[in-house]
């Protein structure tokens, strides 16, 4: 029972920093938006209102492996040190952790192919174009006019 009670306390917990977290980010966008609509109301080009977004550094999957690496060490921690209970709460809570590890591993690792794959395009470096300049063109036979 008191397990029990614990696990609803973690849970509601992030919960409510979850439901903060959201709400705090529908206000920004709304008064984003509302900033927005008032200055093209005033005339000023699109252009002007919100600078480009730069591109990430590269890290993001890097910090998605590392998350994923820390919630699996935190699920299979769960896993040895809490009660040994098969579909207990310490169980339920490990697996939870463990999975949603696994997941931010993955999408790290989607991230990483991702990037390589973009990286590569943007300078060139495909393999079409590199077979392109290392093949030599095939003579062209010349016809006399007739």
């Amino acid at each position: 029972m008191d397990e029990t009670i614990i696990v609803f306390i973690v849970f509601s917990s992030l919960a409510t920093v979850a439901i903060i977290i959201g709400l705090i980010a529908y206000f920004c966008k709304r008064l984003e938006h509302k900033q927005i609509l008032a200055a093209i109301e005033k005339g000023t080009p699109l252009s002007e209102l919100k600078p480009p977004k730069k591109q990430q550094n590269g890290s993001l999957w890097i910090k998605n492996l590392t998350f994923g690496v820390a919630m699996m060490i935190i699920g299979l921690c769960f896993i040895l040190v809490g009660p040994r209970r098969i579909g207990g709460p310490g169980s339920t809570l490990a697996f939870v952790f463990f999975a949603v590890g696994v997941a931010w591993m993955i999408r790290g690792l989607l991230y990483r192919n991702y990037q390589e794959k973009n990286r590569l395009s943007a300078n060139g470096n495909t393999a079409e174009y590199n077979n392109a300049i290392n093949v030599s063109a095939p003579e062209i036979s010349q016809q006399p006019n007739e």
